[in-house]
């Protein structure tokens, strides 16, 4: 029986790797062979900790990573990284469950998963720039970097709470500027540190 090799990956230097660690470590990963990547994101594809991962896998082994996201954001790369495991006699668990690419249903299901994985990154990017051109053509944006709207810029700032993306990739998804996505951050950082009026009956 081959070994259990685990990958964890995060988009910021902020956000903390405990917890897709404590599930390797469920899944059986040992914790000197679990490789991390940190502060990097999924469309880099040139990511040391999981060239490490898949340097360490053998024939026989599985590749074991918390969800697929963790491990390609594209299609295209999940589809090499899946056809280079297969080259090698190498299994994949996703969250615990077992896809093997070599077979038929196993590399249906995970060409399916990372179809899913690249639309919700591009249905996003799609509503987003729909939106503002819906609010442009009505005359309520300006400029080659439009405000953004009060439902826009709270999902920003809920995308970059949530640490799965930089600001790199907030710009791209919103089509706007870095100065733009840092100055919505910071009127979110005030507000939120402003204190509440009190109504007194």
């Amino acid at each position: 029986m081959g070994e259990l090799i685990g990958y964890a990956r995060c988009s910021t230097v902020l956000q903390d790797l405990t917890a897709q660690r404590e599930a390797l470590a469920a899944l059986g990963v040992p914790a000197d062979r679990i490789y991390l990547d940190k502060g990097l994101t999924g469309t880099n594809r040139a990511r040391p900790g999981l060239d490490q991962a898949l340097a360490a896998v053998r024939i026989g082994d599985t590749l074991v990573v918390p969800k697929l996201d963790r491990l390609a954001r594209s299609v295209p790369d999940a589809r090499q990284i899946g056809d280079s495991l297969v080259q090698r006699g190498v299994k994949l668990s996703l969250g615990g469950s077992l896809y093997d690419p070599a077979d038929p249903m196993g590399k249906m299901f995970f060409n399916i998963l990372a179809t899913f994985a690249e639309f919700e990154v591009d249905l996003l990017r799609l509503r987003t720039r729909e939106g503002m051109a819906i609010a442009k053509g009505r005359g309520r944006l300006k400029g080659k970097q439009p405000k953004l709207t009060t439902r826009q810029q709270a999902e920003l700032v809920r995308m970059h709470a949530s640490g799965e993306y930089t600001i790199a990739e907030l710009m791209e998804v919103f089509s706007v500027g870095r100065a733009t996505v840092y100055r919505v951050l910071d009127r979110a950082k005030q507000q939120a540190t402003q204190p509440q009026e009190v109504t007194r009956p």
